[in-house]
């Protein structure tokens, strides 16, 4: 498989504040990197470099081989959905207007084939034909949500970025959208950066996981590996605040492998 995102030598400081350091990350094609770290690590900031939304102080960016600032930023942008917590919709436009707003922009000349995007959309995602015309002040918080990672996809990019995307819903509505993205990963071979704060969605989500601490990358494997050899203090940590959510703590790992492994 092809390199489909890739960080060469990043920094990124701010004054005397670095935020990233020796940042180097290789992401293949069609993975589902999720992304967890301490509070200020820099998870954001990388995945906010990756459609020029903020530049490296050094070091270099590819997408799909191409260097970032060798390219238009509006063009990379139309290519790389990007989904954030909140979903932040626009409030004028109804679900219809804002689910085909980049397609419109691409498609300008093709309205027929922006609105079979809008309904292939709402229905992967769970939104009922219905809700069309109604506007974002009118739906629910999981509602908006999918609007949000439905716009995302509308224009079929290759790579979508997502930045603690269900940190506002409840447990339930998580749980459903958790799996949603799963099954939109499988059938549409995507590749997906996904931020979060919960070590639970990182395990369940990602084909892999990238650790962030201090601006560092301290692990980037498989969950299976990430949970059984864990390579730092840090990421055992994490690795140990999964497990005790568990209910049989002698069996805690062969538990968790047995629930990744049928996911």
């Amino acid at each position: 498989m092809s390199t489909a995102i890739e960080f060469k030598n990043i920094k990124k400081a701010y004054k005397n504040q670095i935020i990233l350091e020796e940042f180097n990350l290789s992401v293949t094609q069609g993975e589902f990197v999720t992304i967890i770290g301490s509070s200020g690590c820099g998870k954001t900031t990388a995945l906010k470099m990756i459609n020029g939304l903020i530049k490296p102080t050094s070091g270099d960016i590819f997408v799909d081989g191409e260097n970032i600032r060798d390219k238009n930023l509006t063009e990379l942008r139309r290519n790389i959905g990007y989904a954030i917590q909140g979903s932040v919709l626009f409030p004028h436009m109804t679900v219809e207007q804002n689910i085909s707003y980049v397609p419109n922009l691409i498609n300008k000349k093709n309205k027929e084939k922006t609105t079979m995007a809008v309904s292939k959309w709402m229905n992967i995602v769970g939104l009922d034909e219905e809700l069309k015309d109604r506007y974002p002040s009118e739906l629910s918080g999981g509602q908006q949500q999918r609007v949000g990672i439905a716009r995302a996809l509308a224009a079929s990019p290759d790579i979508l970025l997502m930045d603690e995307p269900f940190g506002a819903v409840d447990e339930i509505t998580r749980g459903q959208l958790q799996n949603e993205l799963k099954q939109i990963h499988q059938k549409t071979g995507i590749t997906i950066l996904f931020v979060t704060h919960d070590i639970s969605e990182a395990l369940k989500l990602g084909t892999k996981v990238l650790v962030m601490d201090k601006g560092k990358i301290v692990q980037y494997d498989e969950p299976k590996t990430l949970l059984r050899s864990p390579n730092t203090d840090f990421v055992k940590q994490l690795v140990d605040q999964e497990r005790c959510t568990c209910h049989f703590p002698d069996e805690r790992l062969t538990v968790l492998e047995q629930w990744r492994d049928s996911i």
